[in-house]
């Protein structure tokens, strides 16, 4: 009987310096995917390519993650735009990692949004529909990460674009499936909890990917024993595109 398999990802290419650096291409070492900031939250075009070279290297899927164009909000404000100019943004960013891939040899095999884009299009159909179709318009084979049952991966199956649903395994949730708000006590998860809590996760069948936020203390350490905890609760840790 085969292994059930889970693919795990990490949010990179958002941290400045060589420090910054670094710590995330130790963590694309750990991870099976690893969405890479394209920009508008973090990031710039040679860290892009950086972290896509190590993720070549490794074999490791590569990943859009988009957002509101929102350097000093980290792209976690929700911000007011005309539905068309997140469209061409979502776009952009798309492409500009794919330019940075391609010159690694590499190809992005799916688009996650970021922060207050990603929470605002679960529940918005009007929001979910802009960045549904911006992955269209760009390429219909890239594959959509979003939350389980939300407008995003609705919207994503109507309009036919494979979409993944993720859990995350270092963020608290609350007892009706939804994610405790940043900045209250408790909302990043401390190592042992993530480690039992993305095993749940895993466990329950709703998810194909699990993240790990590059953000979270301790992270790099943390991608390590994420991945050692699945595989020793029997779970095949591969890339889902």
């Amino acid at each position: 009987m085969s292994q059930p398999a889970i693919d795990l990802n990490a949010d990179v290419g958002e941290r400045p310096g060589p420090a910054g650096l670094a710590a995330d291409l130790a963590i694309v070492g750990a991870v099976s995917s690893v969405n890479v900031a394209c920009g508008f939250h973090a990031g710039d075009a040679a860290r892009m390519r950086a972290v896509c070279a190590e993720a070549v290297l490794r074999r490791k899927c590569i990943g859009a993650h988009v957002s509101y164009l929102d350097r000093e909000g980290f792209g976690r404000r929700d911000v007011d735009v005309e539905p068309e100019t997140l469209r061409e943004h979502v776009v952009q960013q798309i492409a500009a990692l794919r330019i940075e891939a391609g010159m690694e040899h590499g190809r992005v095999g799916y688009v996650k949004p970021h922060g207050a884009l990603y929470h605002r299009a679960a529940v918005d159909p009007e929001r979910a529909v802009v960045v549904v179709a911006a992955i269209a318009a760009t390429d219909r084979r890239l594959k959509l990460l979003a939350p389980p049952d939300s407008a995003l991966l609705r919207c994503a199956q109507e309009h036919g674009i494979d979409a993944v649903a993720e859990g995350f395994a270092d963020r608290a949730y609350r007892p009706d499936g939804t994610l405790v708000p940043r900045g209250e006590p408790g909302a990043v998860l401390e190592p042992a909890q993530a480690l039992d809590q993305c095993v749940e996760l895993a466990r329950t069948g709703r998810f194909r990917s699990l993240c790990l936020h590059s953000d979270t203390p301790g992270a790099a350490e943390l991608a390590v024993a994420l991945r050692n905890r699945l595989i020793g609760a029997g779970f095949e840790v591969r890339p889902f595109a």
